[in-house]
């Protein structure tokens, strides 16, 4: 499997999420399951069974979460030189030229994508757009409501 990209504070942010799932909800979880044990017979016991369900889910997101952060390429956009273009991690305003609207998107990586908070894939087709820009540019891409068009405003490195 190839390396992924993922910025800094997202491989953190899993870091979090597999200490969390290790040190606190697997131990609850089989603490839940001892206790559902007690109370007899395990065929009619829904605790029991929920248990283990979560159990299961618990391992399978351990799991997933080790498997990216072990092909995970970090990219720490703060120690790069990246003389004004638009990178991967990098922060951009764009003014609408239609509405003349601003929005600010991040680019990150695919598993941190969130377009509601404003994290947009690397591949995403305005990414792909502006990806080697600077700011004063214009772009145009293809979205799936036609053609939008977009400046770039700002571009920060954070």
């Amino acid at each position: 499997m190839s390396k992924v990209p993922l910025t800094a504070q997202g491989a953190e942010t899993l870091r979090v999420e597999l200490s969390d799932l290790k040190s606190v909800q697997r131990p609850r979880v089989i603490q839940a399951i001892a206790e559902a044990r007690e109370h007899g017979d395990l065929k009619e016991n829904a605790e029991y069974h929920a248990a283990r369900e979560q159990q299961s889910f618990i391992e399978g997101r351990i799991k997933n979460i080790e498997a990216k952060l072990s092909h995970a390429h970090v990219i720490d956009i703060t120690e790069m030189n990246t003389d004004g273009r638009i990178i991967f991690g990098t922060t951009v305003e764009l003014a609408d030229l239609d509405t003349d609207k601003s929005v600010t998107y991040r680019i990150v990586g695919e598993d941190e994508a969130d377009i509601k908070q404003g994290l947009i894939s690397y591949s995403s087709p305005l990414a792909r757009a502006i990806i080697g820009k600077r700011e004063g540019d214009d772009i145009a891409f293809d979205a799936p409501g036609g053609v939008r068009e977009y400046e770039v405003v700002k571009v920060s490195y954070i």
